[in-house]
């Protein structure tokens, strides 16, 4: 059996694509197919397979998945940043607003969106690397102060984005396009960026070397903290542009939300193959992750169970990726 995976492994087309990554395509069609056998028998005959399912978890998984992208970037210089569902949900707020209360244009309004997000990724970058306090710390104080700011800037209110207008809902074809997936075409898209700039820049490597040794890249002449801050201003604007695929998606934005889906976008970057502690990332991986995460809420959805039961399996998934990355690094130490 050893012997079948190893030569398994050592095939050209799976080193290309990558064994791990294989593995998580298979769970995507494994969990498809156990979705659409429970879902009947759990829920008075529903039927799972359908296009409004498939294009409902491929709008939870755009945003998820440019969250998780962003977020790729700092866990590889071996920080974390919580603050990301916060900070889309404020970019959102801040837009909308400008966009429903201040007449702005819509182009304009989708700049200030991800502006917001590259701000909050300069200041939280800032703290962390040239003030040297913890991406934890740094993090969940910046996820309070985005939820405080969205709120008071809509004065509590909810930002409803306008749909019906030619004028206006354009921006809606960049989630869905004449029932055609084009978010995901242009996530694929971002991603491919994400990729060049990860693994084909300097910056990019700077990254992962922080992740790896920091001290020793520090030791070499390099000025590692603005290599650092620049994956958190990375992780931020994505935030922006992840903001901008909800509110397409969903179209109405509360205050004081948002903080839900850090969880699941560091579970897609987690079960992707990007290491919790730093140094190797995967930003296929995270794609990939964050299609298993929006497929599995809406097959907990579609089986009449509550949201709740996504948390407990996240926070599981989380604990055993974490727990074989570890125990993968040790292996090889």
């Amino acid at each position: 059996m050893k012997q079948a995976l190893l030569k398994f492994k050592n095939l050209r087309f799976v080193k290309t694509i990558g064994f791990n990554r294989i593995v998580l395509i298979l769970i995507i069609f494994l969990m498809y197919g156990l979705f659409t056998i429970l879902t009947p028998i759990l829920h008075n005959g529903t039927n799972f397979v359908n296009y409004n399912r498939v294009m409902s978890a491929l709008n939870y998984a755009y945003f998820i998945g440019f969250l998780g992208l962003g977020v790729t970037f700092v866990i590889a210089t071996g920080g974390i940043d919580f603050s990301i569902g916060a900070v889309m949900f404020c970019s959102a707020l801040i837009s909308g607003y400008c966009l429903t209360k201040f007449n702005m244009p819509l182009w304009l309004c989708l700049f200030v969106s991800i502006a917001v997000g590259a701000l909050f990724g300069s200041v939280g970058g800032y703290f962390v690397a040239y003030r040297h306090l913890p991406s934890f710390i740094t993090s969940m104080a910046l996820m309070q102060v985005a939820k405080g700011i969205g709120s008071i800037f809509t004065k509590t209110q909810s930002v409803t984005w306008p749909s019906n207008s030619p004028a206006t809902s354009w921006y809606r074809d960049m989630v869905k396009w004449n029932n055609l997936p084009t978010g995901f075409i242009i996530l694929c898209a971002v991603a491919a960026v994400c990729a060049i700039v990860l693994y084909k820049t300097t910056a990019g490597r700077y990254m992962l070397c922080l992740g790896s040794n920091k001290e020793a890249v520090r030791l070499s002449g390099v000025d590692t903290r603005k290599w650092e801050m620049l994956a958190y201003i990375l992780s931020g604007t994505l935030a922006g542009v992840a903001a901008i695929f909800y509110v397409g998606a969903y179209t109405t934005v509360q205050p004081g939300l948002g903080d839900t889906f850090n969880n699941e976008a560091i579970a897609a970057c987690v079960m992707g193959g990007t290491s919790m502690v730093g140094g190797s990332a995967s930003i296929l991986g995270t794609v990939i992750g964050a299609i298993i995460v929006a497929l599995m809420q809406e097959g907990i959805l579609a089986m009449g169970f509550t949201i709740s039961y996504q948390y407990v399996l996240t926070g599981l998934i989380v604990l055993g990726a974490v727990t074989a990355d570890i125990m993968s690094r040790r292996r090889r130490n």
